[in-house]
């Protein structure tokens, strides 16, 4: 009932004239001619790096132009929704050179979600190390998460999906499946996650996580993929279970009921819900100088949608919602705030600068 309310007193904010600060926005092309972008890292001194799915690493210099795959990238395993999903930089990337990339890795019979760490060099990634391998094993080329960002004591999160056809390991705290991840940079558990049972889960219940975003205060924000509709918005707590597939607002692909729970005590409750499902993907908490309105909100992409959702909170939660560059009319796949304030949206073939202007 409560999520009922919540999504009527948006419907209502979304309604009503003047519910948002309008930003003049203009989209142009930073960088093109790539394939399947999937995840972007931005390097101290300008540029870029940018995933693509089918396993390659690029660099993009400060002018959008872009370079050949960089060498001793992991094999990754390209099906399904497998491949190279997320790079992020070490905290200390300025000294150490550290880049780590989260990817699918193994085979039809034998695949999960992985991470490698290596230093970028000048062609190539160097030293390069497999620091964390799904420890449970699955045979379906779906839902692997693979979101990753740092928290500010210097550990690292990892989503993982539950591989579709396993939605009960997601309940299983034991299961590398449907988690939060938390590890050391070097890919060790550290000594205060939850469970010592399973010392890298860091909370569990999930479906497909493929947003994450950390505040700078170190709060936790991830989204998820629901069934058919369900999609959800969470806030991470260490030790917390998020239900998946105990309580769930969505039903099964076949039109089935997956469970006639949409809370239960012991379970945390999403702070945002979308039926029917957008499909999220990518989530940034915009930080930038150039579009003052939009501080401290939330953006994600709306798959099916082709767009953007602006999320605006106050007390934690969700309080309104605006609808974004619908006129890209492309699959965003992840949004991230650049260092010179400008938006930056992953669409299929380019990534595109939201920075101010006339519409």
């Amino acid at each position: 009932m409560r999520s009922l309310i919540r999504l009527s007193i948006i419907a209502l904010v979304l309604a009503a004239p003047g519910a948002f600060a309008a930003e003049a926005y203009r989209l142009e092309t930073w960088a093109e001619g790539l394939e399947q972008p999937w995840s972007i890292a931005f390097l101290p001194r300008g540029g870029a790096l940018v995933t693509e799915l089918p396993g390659r690493l690029r660099q993009v210099d400060a002018s959008g132009a872009v370079g050949d795959p960089l060498g001793n990238v992991p094999a990754v395993y390209f099906a399904g929704q497998g491949g190279l999903f997320d790079v992020v930089l070490h905290p200390g990337f300025a000294e150490n050179r550290l880049v780590y990339l989260s990817y699918a890795e193994g085979g039809p019979r034998d695949n999960g979600t992985a991470i490698a760490r290596g230093r970028l060099g000048a062609a190539s990634l160097e030293e390069v190390e497999v620091i964390f391998r799904n420890f449970t094993r699955k045979d379906t080329p779906m839902h692997y998460g693979g979101r990753m960002a740092f928290l500010p004591d210097g550990t690292l999160l990892l989503t993982t999906g539950e591989g579709f056809d396993y939605r009960e390991s997601a309940q299983d705290r034991v299961s590398g499946l449907g988690k939060v991840i938390r590890i050391r940079d070097d890919g060790g558990p550290p000594a205060d996650n939850p469970f010592p049972g399973a010392p890298r889960v860091f909370s569990y219940g999930h479906r497909n996580p493929q947003g994450l975003a950390v505040t700078a205060g170190g709060s936790v924000w991830l989204h998820e993929h629901g069934p058919r509709g369900g999609d959800e918005l969470n806030r991470i707590e260490r030790g917390a279970n998020y239900g998946w597939p105990a309580v769930t607002h969505g039903i099964d692909y076949s039109g089935a009921m997956i469970s006639p729970y949409t809370s239960l005590e012991g379970m945390a409750p999403p702070v945002h819900v979308w039926t029917p499902s957008i499909a999220p993907s990518g989530l940034a908490i915009y930080d930038g100088d150039l579009f003052p309105a939009w501080q401290g909100d939330l953006f994600v992409g709306a798959l099916v949608d082709r767009e953007v959702r602006r999320l605006v909170l106050s007390g934690g939660q969700v309080v309104s919602e605006e609808p974004l560059f619908s006129e890209l009319d492309a699959r965003v796949r992840d949004v991230r705030t650049g260092p010179d304030g400008a938006l930056y949206l992953l669409v299929p073939n380019r990534v595109v600068r939201v920075v101010p202007g006339a519409r």
